[in-house]
C-alpha cells in the first residue's frame, strides 16, 4: 500500500487539533534537575566517545604512515618523482588520495624519497597460526628488515600464537581488491555502475562496522571499482586497497577470538606492520 507522507503529517496535524488540551499548572512544569545515574550515564558516554576518537585518530595515523613508506619506495624502486615516468608512484599516490591522505603528507614523503639519507623500504609478509584453528597474514613494509622480522616473532609468540612456514597459511587466502564505503550501496546499482566501468569480478558485503559497505574485486579491477563507486555518488571517506581473503573462514570460542585478537592488536600497533588479516569468520 503506497502511503503520502504530505497525507500522514496532515492527519496527524488534524487529530492534534481537534484532542482535548490538558494544560500543566506551574507547579507541574518545573522541569526535574538531572539525576545522578543521568549524570553518569553522560560521563560514560563521553569515555566511549573519547575512546572512539582516539581509536580513530590512531588508524588516520597509521594509514598516513603507511602510504608515506609505499610512496617512498615506490620513488626509490622507480628512480623518478614524476608520475608520468615513475606508473607505480602514480598509482601509490592515486591510493593515498583514495583513503585520505592530506597532500602535505603525499608531499612530503616525495621530498623525503629524493633525500639521499632517506633508507629504502621492502615489503614482507608473514604468516602465524593463532587460537582455534586461526591463521594470520601479516603484512610489513619495513626499512630494517632485521628489526621487522624480530618485532613480528616477539610479538607472535609472546602471545601464544606460533609463526607458521612460508607458504602454509597464503594457499588458504585469495589475493582481493577492496574498496570500502561508509554507506549502505544498492547492490544492482553498483553492479550496473561496475560493468560501464569495465569490471567482471565484484562481491558486495556488509561492512564491519553498522552502515557500512565493502566490495572484492579483482586486484586488478580495484581502480575501475573505485570509480564504479565514486559514479554513484560516494566521494568522501571512500577507502582502497589490496588485501588476502580466507577461502575457508573458521568459527573461534569467545575465548579464542579474544586471544587471537589481542595478537592482532599487537601486531598492528608494530610500526612494520601495515595490516593483518585472519579467517575468523566470528
Amino acid at each position: 500500500m503506497k502511503v503520502s507522507i504530505a497525507g500522514v503529517c496532515l492527519l496527524l496535524s488534524s487529530a492534534t487539533a481537534f484532542a482535548p488540551q490538558q494544560w500543566a499548572s506551574p507547579a507541574s512544569a518545573v522541569v526535574a534537575s538531572p539525576s545522578t545515574s543521568t549524570t553518569a550515564l553522560f560521563g560514560r558516554a563521553a569515555a566511549v566517545r573519547a575512546a572512539t576518537k582516539g581509536k580513530t585518530d590512531a588508524k588516520k595515523a597509521k594509514t598516513n604512515a603507511i602510504y608515506g613508506k609505499k610512496i617512498i619506495m615506490a620513488v626509490k624502486q622507480g628512480g623518478s618523482t614524476d608520475t608520468n615516468a615513475n606508473r607505480a608512484l602514480a598509482e601509490v599516490i592515486k591510493a593515498a588520495k583514495a583513503n585520505s591522505v592530506p597532500v602535505e603528507n603525499i608531499n612530503r614523503a616525495i621530498k623525503r624519497a629524493s633525500e639521499t639519507d632517506t633508507a629504502n623500504f621492502a615489503e614482507s609478509t608473514f604468516e602465524a597460526y593463532g587460537f582455534g584453528g586461526a591463521s594470520l597474514v601479516i603484512n610489513c613494509l619495513s626499512d630494517n628488515a632485521n628489526r621487522c622480522t624480530a618485532d613480528v616473532k616477539s610479538t607472535v609468540n609472546k602471545r601464544g600464537g606460533k609463526i607458521a612456514e612460508q607458504g602454509s597459511v597464503l594457499f588458504m587466502y585469495d589475493r582481493k581488491g577492496r574498496v570500502e564505503i561508509p554507506s549502505v550501496v544498492d547492490e544492482e546499482e553498483l553492479l550496473m555502475a561496475a560493468i560501464d566501468a569495465g569490471c567482471d569480478d565484484m562481491e558486495l558485503v556488509e561492512g564491519d562496522e553498522e552502515g557500512t559497505s565493502i566490495v572484492y574485486t579483482d586486484p586488478k579491477e580495484t581502480n575501475s571499482m573505485m570509480e564504479a563507486v565514486k559514479s554513484l555518488g560516494f566521494e568522501e571517506n571512500v577507502k582502497m586497497g589490496l588485501v588476502y581473503v580466507s577461502k575457508a573462514p573458521v568459527e573461534c570460542s569467545d575465548e579464542e577470538f579474544e586471544k587471537n585478537m589481542e595478537i592482532i592488536d599487537a601486531l598492528e600497533e608494530l610500526d612494520d606492520v601495515d595490516s593483518v588479516e585472519h579467517n575468523m569468520g566470528n
